[in-house]
């Protein structure tokens, strides 16, 4: 297969890698920022009851990243949820590399336009440590699915882990990229 770069990736090498090294000084190429993996996660709780479900996400996972998922199982048994320790409840995929950039410029361009009431995404939602996730509450907004197949909705969370350890230095690495977070708060001044 030919290593052909993606957008996103031609983008990141050609103008975001500038742009973040003039912005916080990097010195040596190898602190500058960086993507290092997508993961996508969709639990189906009514796995449980039918195995039909899970079909249907395993499917909708499969089309949405381009590559076979993996069943993920209950770690422990819940009797409230009629769950039993090894039942299988659900998928995820990691994307690296050259899916990983055609997976964030899909997301970027085309789903999260098509999310309803779309304002942008939280600005907040990092874990400390560079990495960001957001959820989804309906994986029919990627084109690829089609509706009369998959007629139950079904959410599924993103994560995407960047390289940086600080939330501003990966908020900054995201925005370059094009993801649409909600403006900024402005900071109260004093006007005495």
């Amino acid at each position: 297969m030919a290593d052909s770069k993606t957008r996103m990736q031609i983008r990141y090498d050609e103008t975001i890698r500038k742009a973040m090294a003039e912005k916080h000084g990097y010195k040596n190429p190898h602190q500058i920022p960086r993507l290092e993996k997508i993961t996508l996660n969709m639990g189906v709780g009514t796995a449980t009851g039918d195995k039909k479900v899970l079909d249907l996400a395993y499917d909708a996972m499969t089309q949405i990243a381009g590559q076979k998922p993996v069943i993920t199982i209950a770690r422990k048994s819940i009797a409230s949820f009629r769950l039993r320790e090894g039942m299988p409840i659900g998928c995820m995929v990691t994307l690296r590399r050259q899916r990983m950039y055609e997976f964030l410029d899909r997301l970027v361009s085309i789903v999260l336009p098509r999310v309803r009431d779309f304002r942008g995404i939280n600005r907040k939602a990092f874990d400390g440590r560079g990495n960001y996730t957001l959820g989804l509450t309906e994986q029919l907004v990627f084109p690829e699915l089609n509706p009369d197949k998959f007629t139950q909705p079904q959410g599924m969370n993103i994560t995407i882990v960047t390289s940086p350890t600080s939330n501003d230095e990966a908020r900054d690495l995201l925005e370059m990229f094009g993801m649409p977070f909600t403006a900024a708060p402005k900071k109260k001044t004093d006007a005495a």
